[in-house]
């Protein structure tokens, strides 16, 4: 096998293409032949040092994956040689094979295409563990999602509409505005020339956006919670936009609103029955059309620095996906 190695944590560049051993799996585990690997923000932390899990050294990048199993270790009872999976395990998918945990992976049914797979779990059960379970979102409240053209943000959009919700996308450029449109999105701000506040008043009559769903962070988030609606609930994501914003605690009290956090990962580890639950909830809207990754482009493998400095130009639209 060959696989992307990070073997020193000091940014893109100090990734190798190496040839490794194919690894057999162990008691829980299965290999997967890799077929598509997306490319997620936390992959770019990772390799920097910056992220808040700090695998043991080498290690190989690429947290979501899908492919076909390969092999499976003892206990191994779900899961089968030949079937077509997507997993989410944090490392490992950034090459040709990998040994996954089973219970991580998430049986793909006929019709799911590798690359549809490989750009669904992290981006889907985040958006709907924050706007489902975390907000409680109603049919007829109204949504504003901040980063609207990235992959969290695509997902948001279509899981609230999914719920009947209103959407309102907040985006950097009027092309990626254009782009939440055609996923369903009511009505969108391009907050580089537009002032959100202003826009959020237009928008709602004053009201307020119900939900702030947020994974950018930094300047955006004081502006859009002094923006929210009377027991609106603010959703904190991620700070794809780099800095920690610090809210005044005041702006919370005057709504009446909540400031909710949103850690899918940890909800899927202490809460497995529900978050099986939701992936098959997610799984059954992409059969019927509800849902379905935005896909900004597919690279191969081989070029995986050239998508991380895609991702590091703020300039992709959905997904980018690798494939081998």
């Amino acid at each position: 096998m060959h696989a992307w190695l990070c073997e020193n944590p000091t940014g893109v560049d100090a990734l190798t293409w190496k040839e490794l051993p194919t690894p057999t799996p162990g008691p829980g585990q299965v290999l997967i032949r890799i077929e598509a690997a997306s490319l997620n923000f936390p992959d770019l932390l990772i390799v920097q040092n910056k992220y808040q899990m700090k695998p043991e050294l080498p290690f190989v990048p690429g947290s979501e994956y899908a492919g076909t199993i390969q092999d499976v270790g003892e206990g191994v009872t779900h899961l089968q040689v030949g079937q077509s999976v997507a997993c989410l395990s944090g490392t490992g998918g950034f090459g040709t094979h990998t040994l996954a945990p089973a219970k991580l992976c998430m049986p793909l049914p006929a019709g799911f295409p590798a690359t549809d797979g490989a750009a669904f779990i992290m981006t889907y059960a985040t958006s709907h563990h924050a706007l489902v379970d975390r907000a409680a979102l109603k049919a007829g409240e109204t949504v504003l999602v901040l980063g609207a053209a990235g992959g969290v943000g695509t997902a948001a959009i279509q899981i609230a509409k999914a719920m009947g919700a209103k959407v309102i996308a907040a985006a950097s450029t009027d092309e990626k505005c254009a782009l939440c449109t055609t996923l369903g999105a009511d009505a969108t701000i391009n907050y580089t020339r537009e002032n959100l506040r202003e826009a959020l008043k237009s928008l709602t009559e004053g009201k307020g956006p119900d939900v702030v769903y947020d994974p950018v962070g930094g300047d955006l988030a004081e502006p859009a919670f002094r923006s929210i609606a009377w027991r609106g609930r603010y959703l904190v994501v991620g700070f794809a936009g780099g800095p920690i914003p610090s809210l005044p605690l005041n702006l919370p009290l005057l709504k009446g609103a909540s400031l909710v956090g949103v850690f899918w990962g940890d909800f899927a580890k202490r809460e497995p029955q529900a978050n099986a639950k939701m992936m098959g909830e997610l799984a059954q809207w992409y059969g019927l059309g509800k849902i379905k990754p935005v896909l900004d482009r597919t690279l191969p493998m081989s070029e995986l620095k050239a998508a991380y400095a895609l991702m590091g130009s703020r300039s992709v639209k959905g997904k980018l996906v690798m494939v081998n």
